[in-house]
């Protein structure tokens, strides 16, 4: 009875094991990043989604408040090609994601993140969505704010990154919008 029951055992280990889904490999470089969007409440997890090797978009899915210094920086952020998911292609703007969507995509929900300071190093970054409390440091051109609130100043290192900033009509600042070195 042991036997059957050992061979059954492996029999079984055996199918799981033929079936189990191989990892992909990360593909990752110094100017490249392949990566996705991702949503999150945990401080930590923003950060580092934040960071040049993390996610093209990120986002917050309740209000938020942290004490760390926040970065928004990385270029050159690839995603897998709609046509062709074996290739992959440029992923557009790193954006900071305030906001909730359905799948119509139409907004939900607007959220609210705390920070004692936001600096922009991604060229184009963005904030869609929600309020940003705190100062926003730009330095970098092509920063952009869709539908979303600043409470408080944005800073910019030069003329060319203050020239560069857009933001709609449903956007607005509550601060100073100065250069400052």
């Amino acid at each position: 009875m042991k036997i059957k029951a050992i061979i059954v055992a492996v029999a079984v280990a055996a199918v799981f094991t033929g079936c189990a889904k191989k990892a992909e490999p990360t593909i990752a470089t110094k100017t490249d990043v392949v990566t996705s969007a991702s949503f999150t409440k945990d401080p930590e997890i923003l950060v580092k989604g934040m960071g040049k090797d993390g996610n093209w978009i990120i986002g917050i899915t309740d209000n938020m408040t942290t004490k760390d210094e926040l970065v928004l920086e990385g270029d050159n952020f690839k995603k897998a090609d709609k046509k062709d998911p074996t290739k992959k292609v440029l992923a557009g703007k790193h954006q900071l994601v305030l906001m909730a969507r359905d799948d119509k995509k139409v907004t939900t929900a607007n959220y609210t993140l705390t920070a004692k300071r936001l600096t922009v190093k991604s060229k184009n970054g963005k904030i869609e969505g929600g309020t940003f409390k705190g100062d926003v440091y730009v330095e970098s051109t092509g920063f952009s704010l869709e539908a979303a609130k600043i409470d408080g100043n944005i800073y910019f290192a030069n003329e060319d990154d203050k020239k560069s900033f857009k933001m709609d009509d449903k956007s607005s600042v509550t601060g100073k919008q100065e250069i400052k070195k």
